[in-house]
């Protein structure tokens, strides 16, 4: 048996060859040289990515267009725009990556250009895109004077907002590019949203929904907010609000 360091290649060839010649000499020992199998990861192919026309934001105007002479009309608050779960805008269209609200809340035209302006310079127009999902700002807001006493009619229109429903998406970006390219920018312009939102992609929503089912079809308590408030178990029609007698506690 052969102790001590490895030997130099010329070493190995004379012990190799020892070990062939003596074959009935078991403590011989031969020495096989190996190389680690390198495991060569594909790069994700991009070929179904389809490009719009404008790679990135276009400018939203701060004042929705209206005919000339026609006076804009005022709006009361109508939170229903805001409460309640979003029906239609809920998927990608690229089903590449994208923001979602996870909260109601509205935004101004100046969330418009944060995000218009911090996309731009973070990704690379030549292979990505951003494109909105939202309506620019269309709801007026009214607002009074400082300092001036109460009555005389509704106010001016201070400035228009977009009101946002929970699961509504706010923008996507693709083109060939991963998710973990395109977290950090979301997760940058999502910290000065005026609600909760988070930057998923495609598959990680499908699976969110996913796990969402599964838990409520696997939970054994039966006794779960929806079916207290529809059996009125302690009154709870007294003192809970529409909102949540409507969604059970959801989409606040």
């Amino acid at each position: 048996m052969i102790h001590g360091r490895i030997p130099s290649v010329n070493g190995l060839f004379r012990q190799c060859v020892q070990t062939f010649l003596c074959t009935n000499q078991p403590e011989c020992l031969s020495y096989l040289q190996t190389r680690g199998l390198r495991k060569h990861v594909l790069s994700p192919s991009y070929e179904g990515v389809q490009f719009p026309e404008r790679n990135k934001l276009k400018f939203m105007e701060k004042v929705p267009p209206y005919p000339a002479g026609m006076r804009p009309p005022k709006m009361q608050k109508n939170l229903k725009f805001m409460r309640g779960p979003e029906l239609v805008h809920t998927d990608f269209i690229h089903g590449q990556y994208g923001i979602v609200a996870q909260a109601p809340g509205r935004l101004v035209h100046g969330h418009y250009e944060m995000l218009r302006l911090t996309i731009g310079r973070k990704i690379d127009a030549s292979r990505m895109f951003a494109i909105w999902r939202i309506d620019p700002p269309w709801q007026p807001v009214t607002k009074k004077g400082q300092g001036k006493r109460m009555g005389g009619g509704k106010g001016a229109i201070d400035h228009y907002v977009t009101p946002v429903k929970h699961g509504r998406v706010i923008l996507e970006i693709g083109g060939r590019c991963e998710f973990e390219e395109v977290k950090p920018i979301l997760k940058e312009v999502i910290g000065k949203l005026p609600f909760k939102a988070i930057g998923v992609s495609q598959q990680m929503l499908d699976e969110m929904r996913i796990k969402e089912r599964e838990l409520e079809a696997s939970n054994i308590n039966p006794y779960t907010l929806k079916y207290v408030i529809r059996n009125n178990m302690g009154k709870s029609h007294l003192w809970i609000s529409p909102n949540d007698r409507k969604y059970f506690g959801k989409h606040r």
